[in-house]
């Protein structure tokens, strides 16, 4: 922007469709930016009981003519009275008291980021034990899979609102254990939305946790392999499904999750593997589980400078790769991720970029954002809740590395995307009290 089109008007110039920019800190004014265009006379209003004189407005981005008459920046008038911004005054205004109650309502939302998070590093960790028990002990290993299940779907199942949430680096070296727990809760994500019954989703959930298990038998050369591999190659690794059925089977699964573990890389336009079987040929539970399989491998693949943002991996399956999954699950699972699921960093309708970091699955296409603004603390960055924000809408997702420098270090945009549910999310609905 220019420097002509940042200009100063007197508050008494203020008028409906101006750009303004409030030279206050965040904390001193009730607003969610300090840049935004007025949309009501109330905002005019909330503005002029701030204390400021003068305010900077940007004609560029203003509806309509300027002002008539611009002003320069005020000299203090020493034989007026002091006027006392409402941040600083002894008895805070209404418009203040609800920015403090916004702050507060943030505060509580870190403390619950703190408590998801270590609910997700223990059940990785649990998922990590399972897989150790495997081989030696495998029906213990299928009890603990079962007893971890039903936590999980007792708890997502009977929320009243489900929020999914994305969640930190800080499991360095256990990819394999968080894609068996990404792909199990946006498999048990997508069960809850279509009503599946109680223990039709126990047996996902186990299916889903257990999907790739027979990727223990295939060599880490193969597994780790960077380049493309050999037709033999492909071959041997294609018979992990086969495996995990066999390993699956000495732990005694259900025949609806065995069969879940042999199918999760069937497609169903008829391309997948180890059989080709198209349509609903598969099972229900399986084409439940290529879905949130595909869309975790396309975000976290083995080279993670193949990652595709979560709205790309989501925008890929739904415009170019339509053919591939059941129509109406995948149409289920853009319900509960929204367009812009948790992870994605978008640029607002005024210019702010900042990253969804929980989508509400009932409200998918309100998230809230973590906003950048320079002014303010990493540490107390801006959430801000779409759903109650009304000046500003999501404009377009944008890729880290379009941000400048000092806007990725503040987000931290994670290098994997793994999700967890907020279970205990009871936020009221609007109307109730």
């Amino acid at each position: 922007m220019n420097a002509t089109a940042n200009r100063n008007i007197s508050v008494d110039q203020l008028r409906v469709g101006l750009y303004v920019h409030l030279d206050l800190k965040w904390f001193e004014h009730p607003f969610a930016f300090s840049h935004f265009k007025i949309k009501s006379e109330e905002q005019i209003t909330l503005i002029r009981s701030l204390g400021l004189k003068t305010v900077r407005f940007s004609s560029e981005l203003s509806e309509g003519s300027a002002p008539a008459q611009m002003v320069e920046p005020l000299a203090p008038d020493l034989n007026a009275p002091a006027l006392t911004p409402a941040s600083t005054a002894p008895e805070l205004s209404p418009i203040m008291l609800a920015k403090r109650a916004m702050m507060a309502q943030m505060r509580l939302r870190r403390q619950d980021t703190e408590r998801i998070e270590k609910a997700f590093i223990d059940t990785a960790r649990t998922i990590r034990d399972i897989e150790k028990n495997l081989y030696s002990r495998p029906l213990e290993a299928a009890q603990q899979a079962t007893l971890l299940i039903g936590q999980m779907t007792d708890s997502i199942l009977s929320a009243p609102e489900l929020a999914i949430q994305v969640m930190g680096d800080k499991l360095g070296g256990d990819e394999l254990y968080l894609h068996s727990l990404n792909v199990t809760m946006l498999s048990i994500m997508m069960a809850r939305d279509i009503k599946l019954p109680v223990a039709v989703v126990g047996v996902l959930g186990v299916g889903a946790l257990l999907h790739d298990i027979g990727r223990k038998e295939v060599p880490d050369k193969i597994l780790r392999k960077t380049e493309a591999l050999t037709q033999a190659e492909r071959s041997f690794y294609e018979m992990h499904c086969q495996f995990g059925v066999e390993m699956g089977q000495r732990m005694g699964l259900a025949p609806a999750a065995l069969a879940t573990i042999r199918e999760h890389h069937e497609l169903f336009d008829g391309a997948g593997y180890p059989a080709k079987l198209k349509g609903e040929s598969t099972s229900l539970l399986s084409r439940i589980v290529v879905i949130a399989n595909y869309y975790d491998e396309l975000c976290n693949p083995s080279a993670i400078a193949d990652a595709l943002t979560p709205h790309e991996a989501l925008s890929l399956m739904f415009a170019k790769l339509r053919s591939k999954f059941d129509p109406k699950l995948l149409q289920v699972f853009i319900r509960c991720l929204g367009v812009y699921p948790p992870g994605t960093i978008v640029q607002l309708s005024n210019g702010a970029i900042g990253m969804v970091v929980t989508v509400n699955t009932a409200r998918p296409m309100k998230p809230t954002l973590m906003v950048y603004d320079a002014e303010v603390a990493k540490d107390d960055a801006i959430l801000l809740d779409m759903e109650r924000e009304t000046e500003v809408n999501i404009a377009k997702a944008i890729r880290p590395a379009q941000v400048p420098q000092e806007v990725y270090n503040y987000l931290s945009p994670r290098k994997r995307v793994s999700y967890y549910f907020d279970a205990s999310s009871t936020r009221p609905q609007a109307g109730t009290p």
